[in-house]
């Protein structure tokens, strides 16, 4: 489905539990999603993107991502916080 936010319209596919095989960081929180974790992928919809302009998602990461700032990414071995 295509979703409309403040930065433009994004395509978004949730991905269940058991189609989810690979690791991946979530941009909203910068932690990991587990194999296993249903989630969401989201790119661009406006045609430009390509398959590296897919970003998956923890859902409530992709809900709330319009209320939080930017996150820093930092390296994998960075200590987590909260």
């Amino acid at each position: 489905m295509v979703e409309q936010w403040r930065d433009g319209e994004w395509q978004v596919r949730g991905i269940s539990g058991g189609a989810s095989t690979k690791t991946y960081r979530c941009p909203g929180c910068d932690q990991e999603i587990r194999p296993g974790v249903a989630h969401l992928v989201a790119w661009p919809a406006d045609g430009r993107g390509d398959l590296t302009d897919r970003r998956h998602w923890h859902s409530g990461c992709w809900r709330a991502r319009d209320r939080r700032g930017p996150v820093t990414q930092r390296g994998r071995g960075a200590p987590r916080y909260g």
